[in-house]
């Protein structure tokens, strides 16, 4: 397994910005469940993923599948009282840094619970307001 997607692991489920920060390229794309639209860039990229890791809970991979610089890793999960399962697909750069990052997530209820719970903790975050034009 490489190096990055077994970090990811340990990393992913603690919701540290810091920590999800180091294994992001400068451009990152990642695509989140909620809706259709990519955030670039490691600062909210980062910052994103470190308010997702406080949403969840009870999170675990199942499986990973993979080689190289793709791969799918199978999650289960809560957000609030809903049970969900998702992938994530990633692709890794030549530098082995998370240059593309997609999220796909069932079922639909607990991703309009995850989409609530994550604009309330954007709303409160100043940061957000500047990232909003890293949009794509």
């Amino acid at each position: 397994m490489h190096p990055t997607i077994a970090r990811m692991q340990d990393v992913v489920a603690k919701g540290d910005e810091t920590l999800i920060h180091e294994l992001l390229a400068e451009d990152v794309r990642f695509s989140p469940p909620t809706y259709y639209s990519t955030w670039t860039g490691r600062e909210p990229v980062a910052a994103v993923l470190g308010h997702v890791g406080q949403v969840f809970s009870d999170f675990r991979y199942r499986r990973i599948m993979g080689e190289g610089k793709d791969w799918a890793l199978e999650f289960q999960c809560k957000v609030g009282d809903l049970d969900a399962v998702g992938v994530d697909l990633i692709t890794l750069n030549d530098d082995g840094l998370i240059q593309n990052f997609e999220v796909v997530m069932r079922p639909y209820k607990t991703i309009g619970a995850l989409r609530e719970a994550m604009m309330a903790r954007v709303m409160t975050d100043a940061r957000f307001l500047e990232y909003k034009n890293a949009l794509s």
